[in-house]
């Protein structure tokens, strides 16, 4: 983590998981053991149907409140899709988008990501974008340009300014929810690569200010290494989420102070 240009972001990714009964015994145990000296920013990305009982239960609280998915168009005939505007009505101030999930399980392309980005970015929101490649891709050796090209098609039309709101999510597919993680130098190279990609893509200043997590199984066993590394600026969390003591763990290790330079 390098606190002095970016902002660490704990994220938890809860998928389809967690009755509103559920949410709601979440967030006040969640709340209730929050450590005061959290030196990081915790989202929670809720499941749709939990949105409103989790924004009402976060409200003057120091948690922001995260979706999923989200849908490119404003309105329209989209039976089961939920847009931008519908989000943010109901205070929610992240994103998550081009999930691996979703780019497998339901075939979002990365014009279809770019889309989302852009409709997340118009309606005031900040999108956690999810960049990241397969096991097949990375024995093949072309990891670094598939994850370039994601980050190039994704961020197209995105300002330098609009780059401020947006957080990018380093999930190497072949460890989500397999138990498997990269280790902490396989996640730094590929999260420094991601900062050199927006140095090209933009300048310096947009590159060192992004924060850009590491979403594959960290969780309260591996954080503290992973968070170690200087370009890893925080965690999507999946598995390890959905129990607050194993959540609080991870936020904690986040909010360790910087070590001082020798």
């Amino acid at each position: 983590m390098n606190r002095k240009y970016r902002k660490t972001i704990i994220a938890a990714n809860w998928k389809m998981n967690k009755t509103a009964a559920e949410t709601r015994d979440f967030v006040e145990r969640l709340r209730e053991a929050l450590p005061r000296n959290r030196r990081c920013g915790i989202v929670l990305c809720v499941p749709y149907v939990d949105i409103a009982i989790a924004g009402k239960l976060l409200r003057e609280s120091r948690i922001s409140l995260g979706a999923q998915n989200l849908h490119w168009e404003d309105h329209g005939p989209y039976t089961g899709e939920v847009s931008a505007a519908m989000l943010a009505d109901l205070d929610v101030k992240y994103v998550i988008i081009g999930h691996s999930e979703r780019r497998s399980l339901f075939c979002e392309s990365d014009l279809v990501v770019n889309k989302k980005v852009r409709a997340a970015l118009d309606a005031g929101l900040r999108p956690i974008l999810c960049v990241g490649e397969d096991l097949d891709q990375r024995q093949l050796g072309v990891a670094p340009e598939l994850i370039a090209y994601q980050i190039k098609v994704a961020l197209a039309g995105v300002s330098a300014e609009e780059m401020r709101r947006v957080v990018i999510a380093y999930e190497p597919i072949w460890a989500i929810g397999t138990g498997v993680s990269a280790t902490p130098e396989q996640a730094g190279e590929v999260c420094a690569a991601i900062r050199d990609i927006l140095h090209k893509l933009y300048d310096a200043r947009v590159a060192r200010s992004t924060t850009i997590q590491y979403g594959g199984s960290m969780n309260e066993k591996n954080a503290a290494a992973l968070l170690e590394q200087e370009d890893v600026d925080g965690g999507l969390i999946g598995t390890a989420s959905l129990d607050p003591e194993k959540l609080l763990a991870i936020i904690q290790a986040a909010s360790q102070d910087e070590p001082e330079e020798c």
